[in-house]
C-alpha cells in the first residue's frame, strides 16, 4: 500500500526517497498511528516532506492515491479493521448526527453499505441518491447533501455535511513557481539570515539552564543570553512607475517582508535604471533626492544589494548619456551599475517578469551581462536562489 503512495508522490514531483518511505514504514511498525486517517496523513507528511513548499504537491498525491475507489477499499480492509473504522467515524459525529444516522440503520449499516457500493460501482457517478459520486443525496461521495455522508474526493460543491473529510488542502499555493505572497517571501528571505549576539541578556537559554541545573545538583539555575538578531545588511533599490505599475502588489509584499526580516535595511527608488540620484519619497522625488555617489560612499561593501525591476526599457536608457526618459543624465546608466558592481560583491536583480520572457527585451540581456547574470525571477525558487547567492 505504501509503495503506491510513494509512487504517487514521485509522480507529483515531491522530492522523496526510499529513505523516507522506510522511515514511514518503521513509524507504522512502532504504532505511532493506527486506524486514524488524519494522524496517518500528518505522520506521512512529517516524515516524507522536508520543505513546506511541497505540501500542496503532497496533498494532491495523497488525495489521488486514497481517492481511487479500489485503492480506498484496499486501504479500509487491509489497514483499518472495522471496529477501529467505526471508532474513527464516531469521533466526528455530534449527538444530533448520531441520532440522524439511525435513519440508515446505524453506523454498522453505513459502513456495510459503503463497502458494498465500492464493490458494485464500476464507473464515475454524479448526482442521485445511491452511487458514490459527486452531488446528490447519497451518503458517499463529494459535494452531496446527505447528513450521514462519507466524503471521497475533492469534486463537487461542499455542503458541509460529510462525516469525514479526506483531502483538505491547506497549503495550496506553496509551490516554488508561483508568484509570492508576503508569507512565502519571508520564508525565502530567511535563507539570507545571519545571526549575531548583541544587546542585553533577555532571551531564555534552555540548554544553558539545563547544563547549569545539572551542575548544581538539580537546583534550578535559570540562564539568560543575548537575543539573536539578524546581522545581515540589505540595500534594496526598487524600480517604480511605468511598466512596474503592473507589479505594485507583489513589490509591496516583497518590501513588507524585507522590513520584517531585516533589521539593517536601507531602501531607495529609481525609475527604469540607476543614474546619478535616487529617492525615498515618491511624492517628493523631484525635490528630495539622494546622490547615488553618496549612497555608494555611505553604505559599505558588507551590504547585500538587491535591485527589483522588470528590466524592460529602451537599450539607450542603459547605454547612452541622456538616455533617461525623465531627465538628462550626464553619465550612461551602465557606468553607475559598474560602480555598484565594483563596490558590492553580492548584488542581484529580482525580475517580476517570468524568466522565459527575458529574451524578448534587449535591455534585459544588457543588464544580465552587467551584473554577471545574477538575475532571478520573482518566484519562491528564484528568490531562494538569489538569497543563496547573497549568502555565499
Amino acid at each position: 500500500m505504501l509503495l503506491g503512495l510513494f509512487n504517487e508522490m514521485r509522480a507529483a514531483k515531491v522530492p522523496v526517497s526510499v529513505r523516507e518511505l522506510l522511515d514511514l514504514i518503521n513509524a507504522l511498525k512502532h504504532n505511532m498511528v493506527f486506524a486514524d486517517l488524519d494522524e496517518f496523513y500528518y505522520l506521512a507528511r512529517t516524515v516524507m516532506v522536508k520543505d513546506e513548499r511541497h505540501f500542496d504537491k503532497f496533498d494532491r498525491a495523497f488525495a489521488a492515491y486514497f481517492n481511487g475507489l479500489e485503492k480506498l477499499d484496499d486501504f479500509l480492509q487491509a489497514m483499518i479493521p472495522e471496529e477501529w473504522l467505526r471508532k474513527e467515524f464516531e469521533r466526528y459525529l455530534t449527538d444530533e448526527e448520531k441520532a440522524q444516522i439511525q435513519s440508515l440503520g446505524g453506523l454498522d449499516r453505513l459502513i456495510e453499505e459503503f463497502r458494498k457500493r465500492l464493490e458494485e460501482q464500476k464507473e464515475k457517478h454524479s448526482g442521485g441518491n445511491k452511487w458514490i459520486g459527486t452531488g446528490g443525496t447519497s451518503p458517499f461521495g463529494s459535494g452531496g447533501y446527505n447528513p450521514e455522508g462519507i466524503r471521497i474526493g475533492d469534486a463537487g460543491k461542499r455542503q458541509g455535511r460529510a462525516v469525514k473529510v479526506w483531502d483538505q488542502r491547506e497549503y495550496k499555493n506553496l509551490d516554488d513557481q508561483v508568484e509570492l505572497g508576503t508569507r512565502n517571501i519571508k520564508i525565502a528571505l530567511r535563507r539570507l539570515r545571519k545571526f549575531a549576539r548583541e544587546g542585553a541578556a533577555e532571551e531564555f537559554d534552555l540548554q544553558g539552564t539545563i547544563d547549569h541545573t545539572a551542575r548544581d545538583g538539580g537546583l534550578l539555575n535559570i540562564q539568560m543570553r543575548p537575543e539573536r538578531r539578524n546581522a545581515v545588511k540589505l540595500l534594496l533599490l526598487l524600480d517604480i512607475g511605468g511598466s512596474m505599475d503592473a507589479h505594485v502588489k507583489v513589490c509591496e509584499e516583497l518590501f513588507s517582508a524585507c522590513r520584517t526580516e531585516f533589521k539593517h535595511l536601507e531602501y531607495f527608488y529609481f525609475h527604469n535604471f540607476i543614474y546619478e540620484s535616487v529617492w525615498k519619497n515618491n511624492l517628493r522625488r523631484m525635490s528630495e533626492r539622494t546622490s547615488t555617489l553618496d549612497l555608494l560612499h555611505k553604505y559599505g561593501p558588507d551590504y547585500k544589494v538587491v535591485f527589483v525591476g522588470d528590466a524592460a526599457m529602451a537599450p539607450y536608457e542603459i547605454t547612452q548619456p541622456g538616455g533617461s526618459v525623465e531627465h538628462w543624465n550626464e553619465e550612461a546608466g551602465y557606468v553607475w551599475m559598474q560602480r555598484f558592481m565594483e563596490k558590492y560583491k553580492k548584488l542581484i536583480w529580482i525580475n517580476p517578469y517570468p524568466k522565459d520572457t527575458w529574451n524578448y527585451t534587449a535591455s534585459t540581456g544588457i543588464i544580465r551581462e552587467l551584473i554577471n547574470n545574477q538575475m532571478y525571477p520573482l518566484t519562491l525558487q528564484g528568490l531562494e536562489e538569489g538569497m543563496r547567492f547573497l549568502a555565499k
